[in-house]
């Protein structure tokens, strides 16, 4: 077995090798004649996984250790059932994410994020409206709470909370949790942002896509932005706007817990669809770990300010939390 995994994600060197012959190669490294006589893939959101990729080779399955999908081609690859071994045959590969791998990192960055920011009143005098309550939003939700923010939240998927009008006319804070597909594309656009409150501070810690950037830029809104439309190549000019509060480079769900759960979770799928023995990830294999003192996000936030056109390489050069 042939498995090539994207050199950023950690805690699997060595696992595998007594199962399959394991290549680490760049992001940008898998290409059509790269992954050909692959069986599997392991990456992260800035791989495309599509036909034009997949049509010629062997892969039967593409783990992603993210939360996110949208870089995945559902409509050609399809998703890997719980209960998936190698004998289930599909026309085309197999796919699984790993959903909630990183939802506590997300609710700390916005933890820290509320905290860092100055805030026109108190906790206790301000709502919060979270759209989307799954992982990430319900923690946030009760992080929110426990702060002492009114909570409203949004989830018509779940039959859950007020209507999206409601979130926009009534909170001084919205911050987006959903998924990015077409139903959540855009999102947080133009005729959203006319219904909500001149100062509402809109937060995008989910993923690129959700909110029109563009229009929230001629919105005026205070904005945190950590996902961004067409990363690497940001809306620099929304990035070093006063507007924008805190930017950052994608790495709300950078932490070592975070990593650790997505790497375990991509390992579980690949050994249940091959029918390897359990496997556990290489703890030894312990990234480095970078600022997490009070202040890190805008510190953070400086820096991606200062440099937007470095956003890929200070996002590859991030140590986890």
């Amino acid at each position: 077995m042939h498995v090539l995994i994207d050199k950023y994600i950690p805690f699997l060197n060595g696992v595998l090798d007594p199962y399959a012959t394991v290549e680490f190669i760049a992001p940008e490294a898998f290409t059509p004649a790269r992954v050909q006589d692959a069986d599997a893939l392991i990456v992260r959101t800035r791989t495309r996984i599509n036909k034009d990729l997949l049509e010629h080779s062997r892969v039967r399955l593409i783990a992603t250790a993210t939360i996110g999908y949208d870089h995945i081609d559902t409509s050609y690859c399809q998703p890997l059932p719980s209960h998936s071994h190698s004998h289930s045959h599909s026309p085309s590969p197999y796919w699984t994410a790993c959903p909630g791998c990183n939802a506590q990192a997300v609710c700390d960055y916005i933890r820290e994020a509320l905290l860092t920011v100055p805030l026109p009143r108190s906790k206790g005098d301000m709502r919060i409206g979270i759209v989307g309550y799954g992982h990430v939003g319900s923690r946030v939700a009760a992080m929110a709470e426990q702060l002492g923010f009114n909570v409203l939240v949004n989830d018509p998927p779940k039959g859950l909370g007020v209507s999206l009008d409601e979130i926009a006319s009534n909170c001084d804070i919205i911050t987006f949790h959903t998924p990015l597909d077409e139903t959540t594309y855009h999102l947080c656009d133009a005729s959203f942002l006319s219904k909500c409150r001149p100062d509402a501070l809109i937060i995008n810690a989910a993923r690129g896509g959700i909110i029109d950037e563009q229009a929230l830029f001629e919105s005026r809104h205070p904005c945190i932005i950590d996902c961004w439309e067409n990363e690497p190549a940001i809306h620099r000019t929304l990035c070093q706007s006063p507007q924008t509060l805190l930017a950052s480079y994608h790495i709300a769900g950078y932490s070592v817990e975070g990593k650790r759960n997505a790497s375990q979770m991509c390992l579980d799928a690949l050994c249940r669809f091959f029918s390897l023995p359990a496997l556990s990830v290489n703890t030894d294999q312990m990234p480095p770990l970078g600022d997490s003192q009070p202040g890190w996000l805008m510190r953070v936030s400086d820096q991606l300010k200062a440099h937007p056109e470095n956003f890929e390489t200070l996002r590859k050069q991030y140590p986890l939390r």
